[in-house]
């Protein structure tokens, strides 16, 4: 929008029905920044921006005599603009949200339930993998209980080539972990 739109608008001062409008600055809008979380706040904002227009027209229609059809078109027009504004924005955004969450809050509730679900199922299939992972360990420590009594010397060397192989692996995994100048990557601990 240009000055005299502005002007028109009553954003310079007040509104046609009291309230003052946010000053427009459409060219923070008009840069094109690949960072992703500049996007996504470019397309916030231009969602806040419509929501504020959608109310000072509502505003309007609620107030409405014939002295006011100026303001209402120039607003609907105002709306129109930030809306493909808003379109061309989310263009730039990649953001991907499950049929599931847009199913919920069509249905008026609330898209939280969504993700206490998908918490809720990740926790059961964790614990069903951590009970395989248990009984393989106990199945594993059983046959070398009994192989043991069996074959004693078979086990012995198995074992011996184990602890070798397990410290190789623990080697490569530092050797990958150090940075060039010979410090060491150290996990975080959560």
């Amino acid at each position: 929008m240009d000055l005299s739109q502005n002007t028109a608008l009553g954003t310079g001062g007040s509104g046609g029905n009291g309230m003052l409008a946010a000053p427009v600055n459409d060219t923070a809008a008009a840069t094109a920044v690949d960072d992703p979380k500049q996007n996504l706040n470019q397309v916030i904002n231009s969602i806040q921006k419509t929501l504020g227009l959608l109310h000072q027209l509502y505003l309007t229609v609620s107030s409405f005599n014939t002295a006011s059809q100026l303001p209402l078109l120039q607003r609907l027009n105002g709306l129109v603009t930030e809306l493909d504004n808003m379109v061309k924005l989310s263009e730039k955004c990649n953001i991907q949200v499950p049929m599931e969450v847009l199913n919920l809050i069509d249905d008026g509730k609330n898209p939280d339930e969504f993700t206490r679900d998908v918490i809720n199922s990740c926790i059961a299939k964790n614990q069903v993998t951590k009970g395989k992972t248990d009984a393989f360990k106990s199945l594993r420590k059983h046959l070398l209980e009994e192989l043991e009594q069996t074959f004693p010397d078979e086990v012995e060397s198995y074992r011996e080539i184990r602890a070798m192989s397990a410290a190789e692996a623990k080697r490569l995994a530092q050797a990958q972990s150090s940075l060039p100048n010979g410090d060491v990557k150290v996990k975080a601990e959560l």
